[in-house]
C-alpha cells in the first residue's frame, strides 16, 4: 500500500512538473513575442529553456545526496528527447528543416555531450566542472543570439516574425509555472527514492526511466503541437535547445551545487546519448527526418529501455 501510495506522489510530481514547464512555456514564449525574436530562435532558447526546467527543477532537488538521479535525469532526458520525442513526431508528420538552420547547433549537441563524457572520466563531474558547464552555458547563449541577430541583419525577410501584445497574464504564467516546477521536484524526488529503495533498483536506473520520461513529457508536447501547427522549426529547436541546455544548465547547477560522482555504468548511457545525437546529426544532413526513421527512433528508444530494465 505504501509503495501504491509512493508511485502515485510520483507520478503527481511528474504532472507537476509537466503543467509547471508548460505554462512556463506559454508565459515565456508570450514575452519573446514581444521582444521580436524568430521562431528557431524562441525554439533554441525560450521553449527550450522552458521544456527543460522540470529538469532542472528535478536535478536541484536531487542535488547532493542524490547525484545518480541528476546524472540519470540529464542522460535519461537527452536520449527520450531523440528517441522519443523526435522519433513519435516524426511518425505524426515527416520533419522537414533547413539545413542552414541547424548546421551549427547540432555540432555543438554533440560536442557538449563529449564534453560531458570527457569532464567525467575521473569519476566525478566535480563542482569547478559544473562551473566550467555554466560558463559554457552562457557562451552558447551569447552565440545563439550574436547568430540569429547577424543573419537577420543579412536577410530580415529569411525569418518570420511573431507580433504580440505582452500582457501582465505572461507574467502571472510565468510564476504559477515556477511554483509547481518547485513543489512537483520534491514530490517526484522523494518518493522515486523510496520507489528506487523499495524494489531494488538504483537510482540511476529511476533517474533514466521515471524521472527523465516524466521529464521530458513536456518536450514532446511542445514539440508535437509545434509541428502539427506547422512550426517544425520550434519544435526541432525545442530539442536541440533542450539537450545542449540539460548538459550545460541543469547538469551544471546540480555539479556545482555538489559535485556528482560518476559510475562506470554511466558510460553506457554516454555512448547511447552520443549515438542517438551523432544519428539525428547524419540524418539531418538530409534535410528531414522521414517517419520510417521516427519509427527507427522510436524502436531503437524501446528497446535501450528494455535492455536496461
Amino acid at each position: 500500500m505504501e509503495v501504491a501510495i509512493n508511485l502515485v506522489l510520483t507520478l503527481a510530481g511528474i504532472a507537476m512538473l509537466c503543467y509547471g514547464g508548460n505554462w512556463l512555456v506559454v508565459g515565456g514564449v508570450a514575452i519573446a513575442q514581444k521582444l521580436r525574436v524568430s521562431k528557431m530562435l524562441i525554439g533554441l532558447t525560450v521553449v527550450a529553456y522552458g521544456t527543460s526546467t522540470p529538469e532542472l527543477a528535478a536535478s536541484i532537488a536531487a542535488a547532493g545526496e542524490h547525484g545518480d538521479i541528476i546524472l540519470g535525469n540529464v542522460i535519461g532526458s537527452n536520449i527520450a528527447n531523440i528517441g522519443m520525442v523526435i522519433g513519435i513526431s516524426a511518425i505524426i508528420a515527416t520533419l522537414v528543416v533547413k539545413k542552414s538552420q541547424v548546421q551549427k547547433e547540432i555540432p555543438i549537441m554533440v560536442g557538449v555531450s563529449m564534453l560531458l563524457v570527457l569532464l567525467s572520466l575521473d569519476g566525478e563531474i566535480s563542482q569547478f566542472d559544473g562551473i566550467l558547464l555554466l560558463a559554457s552555458m552562457i557562451v552558447f547563449s551569447v552565440f545563439t543570439y550574436l547568430d540569429v541577430k547577424k543573419q537577420r541583419k543579412v536577410n530580415e525577410s529569411q525569418y518570420e516574425i511573431i507580433k504580440e501584445k505582452f500582457s501582465a497574464k505572461s507574467l502571472v504564467l510565468l510564476g504559477i509555472g515556477l511554483v509547481l516546477l518547485y513543489f512537483g521536484a520534491i514530490l517526484t524526488i522523494d518518493n522515486a527514492v523510496v520507489l528506487a529503495e523499495s524494489f531494488g533498483i538504483s537510482e540511476r536506473i529511476i533517474g533514466i526511466t521515471i524521472i527523465a520520461i516524466g521529464t521530458s513529457i513536456p518536450e514532446l508536447i511542445t514539440s508535437v503541437i509545434a509541428i502539427r501547427k506547422k512550426h517544425i522549426d520550434i519544435g526541432v529547436g525545442n530539442i536541440l535547445g533542450s539537450n545542449i541546455y540539460n548538459i550545460l544548465m541543469i547538469m551544471g547547477v546540480g555539479a556545482t551545487i555538489a559535485g556528482i560522482t560518476v559510475s562506470s555504468e554511466a558510460f553506457i548511457d554516454y555512448a547511447v546519448m552520443i549515438g542517438f545525437a551523432l544519428a539525428m546529426f547524419i540524418i539531418l544532413k538530409t534535410g528531414k527526418i522521414s517517419k520510417s526513421i521516427g519509427i527507427g527512433f522510436a524502436a531503437a528508444y524501446c528497446i535501450y529501455l528494455a535492455l536496461l530494465l
